[in-house]
């Protein structure tokens, strides 16, 4: 039992000197304009979450999240010339981006383009090594859109 307490110490030691909390190591600055930004998309505020976000990258231009949510908030804003140029950038930054991935995916539906939200179910599934809420949701988002217009 004492060696499990003793291991169970160490291990968490080197935890937190890896994570840098002795007192002479700052803290990771939080970018209220994220966070902000962040807190709008949650109250479907889309104006202030396009001010903040856009705030938050001219400060940190390759952020590929920061690129997602202005692709989000545009969407959401009906402005989706622009959210697919975020979600590109988004993309471009980080080709795995799995949130990109699904909200392009969407906004292909909206205006009619099956085949590329497909491309972008197929690269969460690869991306998704098992099933993801990503995959999930814009898999829904697909069969509701096909069985929408399966009549037409």
């Amino acid at each position: 039992m004492r060696i499990v307490l003793l291991m169970l110490a160490l291990a968490f030691s080197l935890t937190t000197l890896a994570a840098g909390s002795d007192s002479s190591t700052p803290a990771v600055a939080r970018d209220p304009d994220f966070d902000g930004g962040k807190q709008a998309i949650e109250a479907k505020n889309w104006t202030l979450a396009l001010e903040m976000f856009g705030r938050a990258s001219v400060r940190d231009p390759n952020n590929a999240d920061i690129q997602n949510y202005l692709g989000y908030a545009n969407r959401k804003s009906g402005n989706l010339d622009a959210a697919f140029a975020n979600y590109a950038t988004a993309l471009r930054l980080d080709p795995r981006h799995k949130a990109a991935h699904e909200y392009v995916g969407e906004a292909y539906l909206m205006v009619n383009n099956l085949a590329k939200a497909e491309e972008h179910l197929a690269a969460l599934d690869k991306i998704c090594f098992w099933s993801c809420e990503e995959f999930r949701d814009l898999k829904r988002e697909i069969d509701e859109y096909k069985s929408k217009h399966a009549n037409k």
